[in-house]
């Protein structure tokens, strides 16, 4: 009987630090994001009908502190510019200068980054972009204590049909560990 309440205990040990492993990684895998501008068109001066291309790319994402952004690009280079530099397409003066085809830029805090091409002209083109950064992905915090829900929006429109299912919406490492701890309580309950 103590021989089986070891192996239970040692099982039960080599669980939890896998456990703790996966949801670490998992966990670090979710807070930060590498984006890839222009996705598969990378780093390069667009067409003329397509001036807007990195403005729409731009538009698209959400960009957090520790993200990062990666620019692929042949015989060209990035410059991370000033805002008054981003709208003259100045180069002279960048705040930090890529030009090894493959650079990644690491959002390290709050605010505005403009980036521009070095390539004479390409800027003017429509190769630059502007990427406002958020702060840190928050963390869900239940309200503070007391708060008050807002009064529901009266309208003339009528109600909802109430729904016959029930949404849930579970993290995957959640599940993960749920799973884990479940079949661990049935591994030692039956030693």
């Amino acid at each position: 009987m103590k021989r089986n309440i070891s192996y239970c205990f040692f099982g039960l040990f080599k669980t939890w630090l896998t456990v703790f492993l996966a949801v670490t990684i998992c966990c670090a895998e979710a807070a930060a994001t590498e984006f890839h501008v222009g996705d598969d068109l990378g780093w390069q001066e667009p067409d003329l009908n397509n001036s807007a291309l990195y403005t729409q790319w731009a538009s698209r994402n959400r960009f957090h502190v520790g993200d990062s952004l990666s620019f692929t690009y042949k015989n060209d280079s990035v410059l991370e510019v000033d805002k008054w530099d981003y709208y003259h397409c100045n180069t002279s003066n960048p705040v930090i200068a890529f030009d090894n085809g493959k650079s990644i830029m690491k959002l390290d805090r709050p605010g505005p980054f403009y980036f521009i091409s070095g390539a004479p002209d390409h800027c003017k083109n429509g190769q630059r972009i502007f990427i406002e950064v958020m702060d840190p992905r928050p963390i869900s915090q239940p309200p503070p204590p007391g708060a008050v829900p807002p009064e529901p929006y009266l309208s003339d429109s009528p109600a909802p049909s109430p729904s016959l299912g029930v949404a849930i919406a579970v993290a995957p490492c959640a599940l993960f560990m749920a799973l884990i701890v479940t079949f661990l309580a049935s591994v030692c309950s039956s030693s």
